[in-house]
């Protein structure tokens, strides 16, 4: 087969990897990809939303089979362009319509959608800019602290948590105001907040049934012992100690299935990828937010413990045929740790040489913001720069040797947090 991966990050290069083990891919192209994806693919300079061209080189190049990495073009309606128009219906497209993605393109109609199917998650309310003196009003009624979320697309920068009301009024005001996340926070959804513990728990559907992959956590802020401003995400490991027996259990019958056959009620063909962000609330998940896609980090735990060939199970889910799919799985512990750009995620420099690839030793780089110069050194591209996954038979042993790889890699202003995990040993 010949394949195309659109995105350019630490999960599309980890879906790359992946892949370019597969005896069917005969041909990959990552678009646009980046300096880690160039060593195992052909990076093609298109952007993830130019579906014409994406068209043309799909066309050109004979591709089998396009995964849709972020969640831009799922919300946009790539899968819906390339079912419109009969020269490209053959093409197998992993990643739902567009009716589907909204499940992560508007938080208030996840929210409503988890209402309407019984499937348990914080009580929320959504305001807009017209209903401004009522959203401050309720926030008045509310206990702190509280979380705001954008209703559409971020960048993963969308939920503030406020805590206090001052702060949470003042917030919601920038949001629907002074439109702090542009058109993404024209509608603000309030919402209640959980005391617990997050976990990532993903699935692959063929929109009849599912295939349940590894469970993650990951880390979102910038500072250790989890302070500091939201990022894209510092690291992740898998499994999670929690994520095993009744709780697993709970979150298939309570979240993952009322979804699927939700989207099913709902007229929704949805073909790939589901992220369930989950809070562990005594015992009993409630979902934080959807996404029409795998997580980045976590993509970069998960992937390396599926020892299935990954491409076919892209294919059964693309030819409706995961009723009778097994996934094998490597039971030991990935921990991956982001090196980022000094500043992020706030103003940061781009450009910053990295050395020291070859003695990082005993893990797996993904390369996440960076690119390949002029004089053909790989330099820094983006705030979050290169993940590093190292196994071991638990978190500890699998976190040393992502922190020594990560000693080893150096660019001017290098952070990374050293304590990816360490929370779930108490």
């Amino acid at each position: 087969m010949k394949i195309l991966i659109l995105g350019s990050g630490g999960r599309e290069h980890a879906f790359a990897w992946k892949i370019a083990q597969s005896n069917h891919c005969e041909e990959l192209f990552v678009a646009p990809g980046n300096a880690g994806t160039a060593q195992i693919a052909t990076n093609i300079a298109l952007g993830v939303n130019d579906f014409e061209a994406i068209a043309n080189f799909a066309t050109e190049k004979k591709i089998d089979l396009i995964l849709v990495g972020p969640e831009a073009p799922l919300v946009a309606g790539i899968a819906d362009y390339f079912a419109a128009n009969e020269q490209l219906q053959h093409i197998k497209i992993i990643g739902p319509n567009k009716q589907g993605a909204i499940l992560e393109g508007s938080k208030d109609f996840s929210k409503n959608f988890m209402r309407k199917y019984n499937i348990p998650t914080a009580q929320s309310q959504t305001f807009t800019k017209d209903t401004l003196e009522e959203g401050l009003a309720y926030l008045a009624t509310q206990n702190t602290p509280i979380v705001l979320k954008a209703d559409g697309l971020a960048a993963g920068k969308g939920v503030i948590i406020s805590e206090t009301l001052e702060h949470a009024q003042a917030t919601l005001k920038e949001m629907l105001v002074d439109a702090k996340f542009g058109d993404a926070s024209a509608r603000v959804v309030i919402e209640e907040f959980l005391q617990g513990i997050e976990m990532s728990s993903f699935v692959i559907t063929d929109g009849n049934d599912y295939c349940l992959l590894p469970e993650a956590k990951d880390y979102k802020r910038i500072g250790e012992k989890d302070t500091g401003l939201n990022t894209g995400g510092m690291g992740a490991v898998s499994p999670v100690p929690f994520a095993k027996g009744d709780f697993m259990q709970k979150v298939e019958d309570q979240v993952i299935r009322p979804t699927i056959e939700g989207l099913k009620a709902e007229g929704i063909q949805y073909i790939g990828f589901i992220f369930f962000g989950l809070m562990n609330v005594g015992g009993n998940p409630y979902v934080i937010e959807y996404n029409a896609r795998m997580g980045d980090p976590e993509t970069e735990v998960v992937l390396p413990r599926v020892k299935s060939d990954l491409v076919e199970l892209l294919i059964a889910t693309a030819d409706n045929k995961l009723q009778d799919y097994t996934l094998e799985l490597d039971p030991r512990t990935a921990a991956t740790v982001m090196l980022v750009s000094g500043g992020y995620p706030e103003s940061y420099e781009k450009g910053k040489t990295m050395t020291g690839f070859d003695q990082a030793q005993d893990v797996i780089l993904f390369h996440a913001g960076t690119k390949t110069n002029d004089t053909g050194e790989t330099v820094t591209n983006g705030g979050r720069v290169i993940a590093l996954t190292g196994f071991g038979n638990d978190i500890p042993q699998a976190l040393d040797k992502s922190k020594a790889a990560a000693e080893q890699i150096s660019f001017e202003g290098k952070y990374y947090r050293k304590d990816i995990g360490l929370d779930l040993l108490n």
